[in-house]
């Protein structure tokens, strides 16, 4: 059995999975509380499934870009508990889970993250011929997004209204924007796309495994000297 766990918003899930294939999910909206509320649902979910964590074989665990302490909140937790339990770790893209779920439309996706400071965190991928990142995590404003796109896209992720009512505006009907309830991430996501993973022999480092942060929390930036 495999446990899946993703903090990296204000949403956050945890999944159990036998190869892959999920027998119990969990997902809530803790808002900034995740290292509160992480470890009670973990249990919840096993109480629910009639599992134990000596069940658990291998732990994934969505890496970001997301926030600073969900991230640490989610990792951390996925780390101890593969480090108690001597099992292998894989880690996955937010940003990749969230776009995996509209694999099956056959369109390139790019899933957005509001990264503050008038940027989003995106991605691009696609599932022609197989589920293929076609350019990994990066920043970029709105405008300079809409302005690279030249085909029919999927948007998805959590993304504000007026970001969804801009890209709406430039694209038209070049823009496919799901509707908020779909485009809510599901750990299932990450079970599959972590299975995947370990069945093809990559695992992630107990030791060097870090979030993703596209951009330096204010915590670990050094202060200008006057």
């Amino acid at each position: 059995m495999e446990l899946s766990i993703d903090t990296s918003t204000a949403w956050g899930g945890v999944a159990l999975s036998t190869q892959g294939q999920v027998t119990a999910e969990l997902t809530w909206k803790p808002g900034q509380n995740h290292s509160v509320e992480l470890h009670p649902n973990i249990s919840r979910l096993l109480e629910t499934a009639k599992a134990d964590f000596r069940s658990v074989m291998a732990v994934f665990v969505a890496r970001g870009p997301g926030s600073y302490n969900g991230l640490r909140a989610g990792i951390s937790a996925a780390k101890g508990i593969a480090f108690s339990l001597n099992i292998p770790i894989v880690a996955v893209s937010t940003l990749e889970i969230e776009a995996y779920q509209f694999a099956s439309l056959g369109l390139p996706i790019c899933p957005l993250h509001d990264a503050g400071r008038r940027e989003f965190a995106c991605a691009l991928y696609g599932s022609q011929g197989g589920w293929v990142c076609l350019k990994t995590e990066y920043l970029t404003t709105l405008e300079k997004l809409c302005s690279e796109i030249s085909t029919r896209m999927v948007f998805c992720g959590e993304i504000p209204e007026a970001a969804i009512a801009r890209i709406k505006e430039v694209l038209g009907e070049k823009a496919v924007i799901p509707d908020p309830v779909q485009r809510i991430r599901r750990p299932s996501c990450l079970a599959v796309l972590a299975w995947q993973r370990l069945q093809s022999g990559q695992t992630d480092n107990l030791a060097t495994l870090q979030p993703i942060y596209l951009r330096q929390p204010p915590i670990t930036q050094r202060k200008k000297k006057h």
